[in-house]
């Protein structure tokens, strides 16, 4: 493994879930300033309802004023064909879908069963693929479910598998509660690289249980070049009382680069660019190589 891409989903996932919501102008300064640190790929919006996600209800005025980049994708969810005209509107270049394997999970989270679900991505897919947008996947609850217990990985495999055939480019493999460990992970990406190949898989860990590291290295030892990742660990999961969120960028960078696998994020922007957007939030990012980094910097400063 030479190199892995990094998939930053701040802006998005990161930010849905604050209670009170990060202002407009900040956000396009926070995407602008994620922009510049080298990212191929950052997730910026979801055209979803502003009633149950008030923190994206400005996604298209954010869209339409970040300065984009044409060597970076700025992908948004899009649940449904509303979301999806909404996408156009602004010009997306990618489309997001996402699935669970838990029945449970999906009801209480979309309201409609598994089959309805992959129906609903399906009919996204479609029209998103006939406009030319591509369209990436996300499976939720991959390794347990908060209702389900423990998931089943040839669930996982299947479901990744259906939404490769119905024309998404990439599965993004998520463990919502952030339960996994590296054998569960391994157990599950194997059964779902043997379905669709490791070429079309993505992982996305939260750190719920302080695994999201060694799942990722599980991962890329597999073969997987594609981590989800947000600045500073911004984000949680409300089914997940006392979640720290994804697992931070930083930490997954210094990780990477430790190990000599080239990214080419720059890691001293990434810090700048989340203790921009934690300013804005009032708090620290979670991320430990972001606190390390910034102790490291005080400690010369008194030199």
């Amino acid at each position: 493994m030479d190199k892995v891409s990094i998939y930053e989903v701040g802006p998005r996932d990161g930010l849905q879930n604050e209670k009170v919501p990060v202002n407009t102008k900040a956000k396009i300064n926070f995407v602008d300033m994620l922009s510049e640190t080298g990212l191929e790929y950052i997730e910026c919006g979801a055209f979803v309802s502003p009633k149950w996600v008030p923190a994206m209800a400005d996604s298209k005025e954010v869209l339409n004023n970040i300065k984009r980049k044409k060597h970076i994708s700025y992908p948004v969810l899009t649940p449904n064909l509303k979301g999806l005209e909404g996408a156009i509107e602004i010009s997306a270049d990618t489309a997001c879908v996402f699935s669970t394997p838990s029945e449970t999970f999906s009801k209480k989270n979309t309201n409609c069963s598994v089959s309805e679900a992959l129906e609903r991505a399906k009919v996204v897919t479609d029209q998103a693929l006939n406009i030319g947008l591509k369209v990436r996947g996300y499976i939720s609850t991959v390794i347990s479910c908060p209702y389900e217990d423990e998931i089943s990985p040839i669930e996982v495999a299947k479901l990744s598998e259906k939404l490769v055939e119905m024309g998404c480019y990439e599965v993004s493999l998520g463990d919502t509660i952030g339960s996994g460990t590296p054998i569960k992970t391994r157990k599950m990406v194997s059964a779902c690289r043997d379905a669709v190949g490791i070429e079309k898989l993505a992982v996305h860990f939260h750190d719920t249980y302080g695994q999201a590291l060694a799942n990722i290295l599980a991962s890329i030892e597999l073969g997987v070049k594609v981590v989800d990742t947000s600045v500073g660990g911004l984000g949680g999961c409300p089914y997940a009382p006392g979640a720290r969120g994804n697992v931070a960028t930083e930490d997954v960078l210094y990780m990477l680069n430790g190990m000599g696998i080239e990214t080419g994020v720059d890691l001293e922007k990434i810090c700048d660019a989340s203790k921009y957007v934690f300013d804005q939030l009032d708090r620290k990012p979670f991320s430990r190589v972001y606190n390390a980094l910034e102790s490291k910097r005080e400690r010369n400063k008194t030199k």
